[in-house]
This record gives C-alpha cells, sequence and structure tokens, in this order.
C-alpha cells in the first residue's frame, strides 16, 4: 500500500497542475472572447457597410449610365438638327441670291431713270 500511496499524490498533484492549466487556459479565452466578439462585430460593420457603398454605387453608376446614353442621344439629335438648319439657311441665302439677281437690272434701270429724270428737272430750271 505504501507503493499506491506516492502514485495517488502524484496523480492528485498531475490532476490538479492540469486543473490549474485548464482554468488558467479557460480564463484567457473569457479574456479574449470581448476582443473576439468586437473583432467579428467590427468585421461585420464593415462588410455591411462595404455592401451599403456598393450597392449605392452600383445604382449611382447605372444612373450614370443612363444618363450619358440620353446625353449621347440628345447630341446626335442636335448635330443632325444643326445640320438641318444650315442646309435650310444656305436655301434661303440661295433664294434670296436668286431675288436679289432677279431685282438687281430694275433697281439699275430705275436709278439710271432716276438720275436722268433729276438732271432734266435741274436744267429745266431758269
Amino acid at each position: 500500500m505504501d507503493s499506491s500511496a506516492p502514485e495517488q499524490v502524484a496523480d492528485k498533484s498531475l490532476s490538479e497542475s492540469a486543473a490549474v492549466s485548464e482554468v488558467r487556459d479557460s480564463a484567457e479565452k473569457e479574456t479574449n472572447k470581448p476582443a473576439q466578439i468586437a473583432s467579428s462585430k467590427i468585421g461585420i460593420d464593415a462588410e455591411r457597410i462595404r455592401s451599403s457603398i456598393s450597392r449605392l454605387t452600383s445604382n449611382s453608376t447605372d444612373e450614370l449610365e443612363k444618363l450619358v446614353a440620353k446625353l449621347q442621344e440628345l447630341q446626335e439629335f442636335l448635330k443632325s438638327e444643326t445640320s438641318r438648319v444650315q442646309d435650310e439657311i444656305g436655301s434661303v441665302l440661295d433664294g434670296v441670291g436668286i431675288i436679289i439677281e432677279a431685282i438687281a437690272p430694275w433697281k439699275t434701270d430705275a436709278g439710271a431713270n432716276a438720275r436722268t429724270n433729276g438732271r432734266d428737272k435741274l436744267k429745266r430750271w431758269p
């Protein structure tokens, strides 16, 4: 029996040291838990923020792409309208040129007659 007593004492001291070690490990885990919880909460918050930013920028990007498309359509419309108006102005100027050419002989004939008549009147005065 004497030989079993030292074994029991050794087993008790091993089990006590194992228990102390276990308690120390669980205490460290408990003290690290708030940090882990805070870390995971920050990670979750960061992921939520990233998700929100991604969703908002996606919506904004889509809206900007639609706006760009509409502005390009408007630009094409304005180019075609500018070309059309320039063509119409050219046609009007051609028409005015034709009218001026048609009236020019009348104007020079009327001007010559007016000058002659005016001189004649001046010569008839005493």
